[in-house]
Formats: C-alpha cells, structure tokens, sequence
C-alpha cells in the first residue's frame, strides 16, 4: 500500500433500496481534499448536514451500523466504508439522500467494482496510520465476542475472524485476510446472510422493509411447512415466497461464493466498522464471535490509541518539605510499622501531596513475597488514606486529639507493581467541601510519573474519646 494518500479519481453514483427502511436512495461518492477522512452528508435534508464516520458517533448496532450527528442519521454504514477503506481510499465524502445506504446485492461488490472502474489519484499528504505496538485485548461477555489487536512484523493489515453460531447450517466457520490487497478478490463479493427462523422476528421488529432474496443468503435450520412460508413472505409485504424448503442448508434461490461465505462477510463487516477509527490499521485482529455492537467498541478502544498520549505527571521532591516525618507523627497516631508516610510536599485548600519511600528494609517483603518483594496494594491503599487523613486532620485546630476513620473506599485499581527502591508519591484531591467531618477525597499514586493505583474513599474526622473502631 502506498504511503501516500489518496481518493477517487471522479464521483461515482449508485441507486437502490435500504435494507431495513425500505426507501429508495441515490449514494454518490466524491473524491475529496488531503486529510478529510470519511464523511457522510445528508443531502435530502435542511442544511445537508455532515456526519463523521467516527466510533464515537455510533447510536444503534442493531442489524448494521448508524450514525448520528448534527441532528441527522445515517443506517447501515458498515459495506460502503469496508469498500471505501478495502479499495484504499482515504477520504471520500459519501452523499445519500435518504437515511439508509442501499443494500444493493448484500455485499460491497458493487461499490468496489465501479471505484476500480473509475480509478484513484494519489495525493501529496501522507498516509496516516495507526501503527499496533502492543497488544490490546476487548471482551463483550454477554454477547461472547473476543477481539485482540496485535503488532504484524510488516505492518500489514491482517484480519482473521471466527464465527460460531451453534447451528446445523453453519456451525463453526474461519475467514482470514493477510494483509488489505485481499479485501477486493477474496472478502468484497460476500453477501449478508440471515437465518429464516430469524425473518420473522426482523419483519416484527420493523426491519428488513427492503429484504429480499436477491440481497442477501439466507440460511434453512430445518423444514418448512407451505403455511409457514406464506406467514414469512406476508410478513416482508409478498404474496409469497417461491422457494420450497424441505432440508437444511442455503435457500435455494441464491448460490455460495465461497464455502465459508458468512465468514468471510462477518470479515467484511469488521472492516467497515473499523475503518470509523480514521487511520489505516497496521496490526493483526482476531474477532471471536464478532458483531457490529463489538467492533464499535473494540473501533474505540483503537481510537483511543490514536489520541495524544497525556504528559506523566512530575512533582519536585528535591525542595523542603512541607511536613517531615517529625512534624507528621504529630499529627497522625500511626506508629511502626504501620506509619507509611515520610513527608509531605505540598498541600492547599483542596489537595495534597506525600510520599512514601518503599525500602526492602519493611517488615511486610518477608512475607509479600519472598524473593520477589511486592509493595501490597492494600498498603498503597492505606498509605493514601494516611496522606489524605493529614489533610483532614490539619482542617481542625488540636489534630492530636483527632482520628480519621474508614467509611467507605471506591473505584480501587492498580495499575503496576511497586517494587522497593520506588518512591511513591500520592496525589488526593477533595471531591466536595468537609461537612460534619466527612472528608471525600480522590486519590493516584505515582512512580516516575506514571499511576500506580488509584482510589475514592470517605472517612470522618472524630474526636479521640468518641471512637471505638481500628485506625485506618
């Protein structure tokens, strides 16, 4: 693929029926300027307004990809950009003057076939590519989808997909594409398929207005009675199906590409659901079980990478502190081996910033673990709460005769080991102003700018006399 970007050489127009709305539409292609990415525009409505291809502006998965933006939607998106993004194009404005892109013959075929025909021109800005240097791993447990990115030593664009849908028809099935060159001869002619069990349901539930056998495979379980064909055939608004169904398999009035042709389509439909990340993809992505609902999660979790990075967070540890470890244990009643303090930096009317050296010299890396000491995350946790209990206790006039205690602790997470020789810094800010003693606070720890471990807690400022439960 070359490293320059590019778009069509002319417009290209295309007619036809949406499959879930029925209406009739005319979808026009442009070529369009360095850097414009993939847009749609609604030229049928008031101000023909722009809509994105972006992860972020997905509104429903159900039976295709929609998008919204600037008060207008756009249906079933996913085959024109598997085209667009299959055949290499960068940046396309795509037209329609009705809400949901045609069908056509279920596949992207037909788009692909006339960009060929018309041809490409390069442009003089670079290709922009998301570049995979780590894994990256996406679970939708209710749905049972896995997805991994992971880095291809070319940089190719590699795709392989699972689906497993537990059917005597189709049963287990694998699709792959090594590298983007393949989409055009090997995944762009595979068409939509749809169960006939599952025809019913779709017609009931308002979609399919534009089904029809020419458009898309479907697939028999079982047997079917005339009466119940006659029922399905009404419901998609025909007098009848003419097809007999008397065994399993593909309906008879369409022929597979391929064997593995539903695979092979779930493969085209990744495609276009990932080309909403923006970037040409250089990474190789294994779906499980895939669906459109999943790829546009997993599409925003790859934007996400594409963001700039947030700059590490430093602190100056070299200046005098605010409070050393003699003026600290006047103010907290920790003692060894469980003070977990040693300074604090900094502190305001709403933060503060202390830091716990972590030695080998601790008691706990006897046992936590032995030959690979571990700083315990619940002591991260505790040492946080000793930070942020020094900055409740400095909000009253005699803090010796005070204690912080617990109420509650949220949203823990850790993120990285801490190892003795690190120095941890803690960072709590106040959530909301101290009423009644209530002290909510946030709080991160750092190692060399980085997080750590993460918390919300609630603890209460009491005097001495009026408590009875364990420090925090």
């Amino acid at each position: 693929m070359s490293d320059k970007q590019r778009t069509l050489k002319e417009a290209v127009s295309f007619q036809g029926i949406g499959l879930h709305t029925g209406e009739k539409a005319t979808l026009t292609v442009l070529p369009a300027p360095e850097n414009h990415g993939y847009k749609f525009q609604r030229v049928d409505l008031e101000g023909q307004p722009i809509i994105n291809a972006d992860p972020d502006l997905v509104v429903g998965t159900q039976r295709g990809t929609t998008l919204e933006q600037n008060g207008a939607r756009v249906y079933t998106t996913e085959h024109i950009l598997s085209a667009i993004y299959g055949c290499g194009i960068d940046n396309a404005l795509i037209q329609i003057d009705a809400p949901e892109i045609p069908i056509m013959d279920g596949s992207a075929w037909l788009f692909v076939e006339r960009f060929e025909e018309v041809g490409y021109t390069e442009q003089d800005a670079d290709r922009q590519y998301l570049t995979l240097t780590e894994n990256i791993y996406f679970e939708e447990t209710e749905k049972n989808v896995e997805m991994l990115a992971v880095p291809t030593n070319g940089g190719e664009f590699r795709l392989t997909v699972m689906v497993d849908y537990n059917s005597p028809v189709l049963g287990t099935q694998h699709a792959s594409m090594y590298h983007l060159g393949e989409f055009i001869p090997e995944i762009s002619r595979s068409r939509t398929f749809v169960f006939l069990k599952e025809i019913k349901q779709l017609a009931a539930a308002g979609l399919i207005k534009g089904g029809d056998l020419d458009n898309a495979i479907v697939l028999v379980e079982r047997k079917y009675s005339e009466e119940e064909l006659k029922e399905i055939a009404q419901l998609v608004g025909k007098e009848e199906l003419d097809v007999k169904v008397d065994s399993i398999g593909v309906l008879n009035t369409i022929k597979l590409h391929y064997e593995n042709e539903p695979a092979r389509h779930k493969l085209l439909d990744i495609v276009g659901d990932l080309a909403l990340v923006g970037k040409f993809i250089q990474g190789h992505i294994l779906a499980a079980r895939p669906g459109h609902a999943g790829n546009v999660e997993f599409a925003k979790v790859l934007k996400g990478l594409t963001k700039p990075k947030k700059k590490e967070v430093s602190f100056d540890l070299s200046k005098a502190p605010l409070y050393d470890i003699n003026q600290i244990t006047k103010i907290l009643p920790h003692r060894y081996p469980f003070l977990l303090v040693d300074k604090v930096m900094e502190m305001d009317e709403s933060s503060i910033v202390g830091v716990k050296n972590v030695t080998l010299n601790e008691p706990f890396f006897q046992g936590h673990f032995p030959d690979n000491p571990v700083f315990p995350g619940v002591l991260q946790v505790e040492a946080m709460a000793q930070v942020g209990g020094i900055f409740a206790l400095s909000t009253v006039p005699d803090p010796e005769n005070y204690s912080t205690y617990f109420l509650k602790i949220d949203k823990v997470k850790f993120k990285q080991k801490v190892l003795p020789g690190d120095t941890l810094v803690f960072l709590l800010k106040l959530e909301s102003p101290i009423r009644r003693g209530l002290v909510h606070m946030s709080g991160k720890a750092y190692v060399n700018g980085k997080v750590v471990s993460e918390a919300e807690m609630m603890a209460q400022i009491v005097k001495e006399k009026n408590l009875e439960p364990a420090h925090a």
